[in-house]
């Protein structure tokens, strides 16, 4: 390992996200990857059939309901960019409903010259008339807001409009909005988001905008809204210290008043109550309970609370969400879906199950209305079953009158192919849970394992066609790893991998990859693994650490160098995830963590393909250049590839995602059968 101090980086030109020397380097890289893998003879058929079921039809176009409208952004073969549309509930009933297009993003873009990209709306409650709208320039995280009237259908002259940032915008009326934007010198924390919040009036300079809270710049960010619930309506500000600790105040006449939960709690309020999701031990319950107080007792120094749900060794809080009258609780019991409604009484909170789901499914509330009605929406998915959208309204007692609205088409051929779960262990003997998707007890297969491992992020199950296709119906087996880090089994589960402790994480997918072989389901030579982001670190370092283990490795938008992260675009906002290379105590640790520093020429690394994007404002794409580069040097198998746009996600549009996916699974394909293309 070596702590390659900056000025030592030979690489440290390959940061300059624009320089011309480093776009130069990265159009010869490209190059040599396009004439690697785009000639392979499986790379177009790849490509058709990625493309074909990113734009097929019988996708279900999830909807948002706001009044008597339900909204849906949609892209297909047409609308590379997509649209933002709505339709009633009658016609969404039926299989070819009529929408309304507000938004065109395509024409749009054309109109303007710039490559927008859709990237949401904030539209005003209880008419939804007027919307913030939100585009993006080719992918990136910043974006321009420009108020939009959806009763003309055009944007307003003279609206509310605000340049390219990391901004947070919200409504307060129609006259008045909560802003925290780039407004110069002084107005952004170290890791680019917002440092203040500002009470902009329409009319006004949005520089003179009335400053409501500010922030330290060490600080994460500052965001403020209006709680327009009828009867409840409030304004809250959060200050996020960093990425885990926050800090609640309700906006009073007298200033800020903080709302006394623990800083590493969620925290939010709902009518008359207080919602709090603690990450540690508070009061007498364990770290990922759901708590409900009442609001104005809790103000006035009441901690009793009511508890919603309660954690154990395998269940953990997935989430929640209100309608009108009930909360629907939604947990994971060994990484399966879970649902319970419960309703608020003079005697109490009742419950009872909401639904009877089969094993190995995730089931997820898609929308509700909590200002109305008790209707929602629930879609149910697993890595074999399409999703079901279902819709329901919730009885005074919690009974729901349910109807099947869309069913999503089988994309690939699932014949011959089952879900299993199994569990690994662990260095330190903890029990991993991974699926695994492919045929049963048909010997040694080209497997793909996914791993992420981190920021809470949990892996469930769920139906990708673009994987069914590309890998599964080509004879492949496909894995996903619910490696500590991320959320599967509650606060502890993540915490276990933070800092200092990310190699556990690392651990258990290695676990998770030596568990695969033991039980014959592929050879080491026959395993690819597969990340992104916080998932290329863990790529990174499985490179670095088990090359043993794999015969391919793939990293999208990767995090790399763990010495220079926190300098880096977003990179500060996550010391809290990893710790802060500027510190003494962490520096060791995270020069251990950082495979740009651990990369070695003597080791037999398996082949890499390292993809990245010029327009990622998250993940500098210099994590994935200099990675190449030195793996490069010291003569090893890379390959890169950088899109000029596409941002964090990789891609903007099916076009692009379909090369990124052809260019993925003909590199798989190809390390792991020993041959050009794949074996079906």
């Amino acid at each position: 390992m070596t702590d390659t101090a900056d000025d030592a980086d030979a690489w440290l030109w390959l940061e300059e996200v624009r320089g011309e020397a480093a776009l130069e380097w990265v159009r010869d890289r490209n190059s040599e990857t396009v004439a690697a893998l785009t000639g392979d003879p499986v790379f177009g058929a790849l490509r058709e059939e990625v493309r074909d079921v990113l734009d097929d039809t019988g996708r279900i176009p999830y909807v948002t309901r706001r009044g008597g409208h339900l909204y849906n952004f949609w892209q297909d073969a047409d609308h590379l960019r997509g649209v933002w549309r709505r339709t009633g509930l009658d016609e969404y009933r039926k299989d070819e409903p009529e929408w309304e297009v507000l938004l065109d993003v395509d024409a749009l873009a054309a109109a303007e010259g710039e490559k927008w990209v859709w990237a949401g709306a904030r539209v005003l409650y209880p008419e939804y008339r007027q919307a913030l709208v939100l585009l993006s320039r080719d992918g990136a995280d910043a974006c321009v807001v420009r108020e939009f009237d959806l009763a003309t259908k055009r944007f307003v002259a003279g609206g509310f409009e605000v340049p390219e940032a990391k901004t947070r915008i919200d409504w307060i009326d129609a006259d008045t909005v909560y802003v925290g934007t780039d407004l110069g010198p002084g107005t952004l924390t170290e890791s680019g988001y917002p440092r203040q919040v500002r009470r902009w009036r329409r009319g006004t300079p949005l520089a003179a905008a009335e400053l409501v809270h500010e922030v330290a710049p060490a600080d994460l960010s500052v965001t403020g809204w209006r709680d327009d619930t009828p009867g409840f309506e409030r304004d809250f500000v959060v200050r996020s210290v960093d990425f885990w600790r926050s800090e609640l105040f309700l906006l009073t006449a007298d200033g800020p008043r903080l709302i006394e939960v623990p800083e590493d709690a969620a925290a939010y309020a709902h009518r008359e109550w207080l919602v709090v999701v603690p990450k540690s031990p508070w009061l007498g319950h364990p770290a990922g309970s759901l708590l409900v107080f009442g609001f104005e007792d809790f103000l006035a120094g009441g901690r009793a609370a009511e508890v919603l749900f309660t954690p154990d060794a395998s269940t953990a809080l997935a989430g929640h969400s209100w309608t009108r009258n009930h909360v629907i609780v939604r947990s994971l019991a060994d990484v399966s879906s879970r649902l319970e409604v419960l309703t608020p009484g003079p005697d109490g909170w009742s419950r009872r199950p909401m639904a009877q789901l089969p094993p190995l499914v995730t089931a997820s509330v898609t929308d509700t209305d909590p200002y109305e009605g008790d209707e929602y929406f629930l879609t149910v998915t697993g890595f074999l079953q399409p999703a079901t959208l279902v819709r329901g309204e919730l009885g005074p007692d919690g009974t729901a009158v349910v109807e099947e609205l869309k069913r999503a088409p089988e994309l690939f051929d699932a014949s011959g192919l089952s879900v299993r779960q199994h569990f690994a262990v662990s260095a330190d003997g903890t029990r991993v849970p991974y699926f695994v998707v492919g045929p049963e007890g048909s010997g040694p297969a080209p497997t793909l394992l996914y791993g992420y491992g981190g920021f809470e992020v949990s892996q469930l199950p769920y139906y990708s066609a673009v994987t069914g296709r590309a890998w599964l119906a080509r004879g492949g087996t496909y894995v996903v790893a619910n490696i500590r880090g991320g959320r599967e089994y509650g606060p502890a589960w993540h915490r276990a991998a933070l800092g200092a402790n990310r190699p556990r994480a690392f651990e258990d997918f290695a676990a998770v990859a030596r568990d695969l072989v033991e039980r014959g389901v592929t050879t080491a030579d026959r395993l690819g693994i597969e990340g992104g982001s916080n998932g290329g670190l863990l790529m990174g370092a499985m490179l670095v650490r088990h090359p043993e283990l794999f015969g391919a490795v793939v990293a999208s938008v990767p995090l790399l160098d763990m010495l220079r992260f926190h300098r880096l675009l977003a990179g500060a906002s996550w010391t809290a995830e990893y710790g802060d290379p500027d510190d003494p105590a962490d520096r060791p640790h995270l020069a251990e963590l950082s495979p740009y520093h651990n990369a070695v020429a003597e080791a037999a690394y398996p082949p890499l393909l390292l993809l990245t994007s010029t327009r990622d404002d998250r993940v500098h794409p210099g994590h994935a250049r200099k990675m190449a580069a030195r793996l490069r040097e010291l003569g090893h198998r890379v390959l890169f590839h950088e899109h000029l746009g596409g941002g964090h996600g990789g891609a903007t549009d099916h076009e692009q995602t379909a090369w990124n996916e052809a260019l993925t699974h003909t590199f798989l394909w190809r390390h792991l059968t020993g041959a050009e293309g794949s074996p079906g």
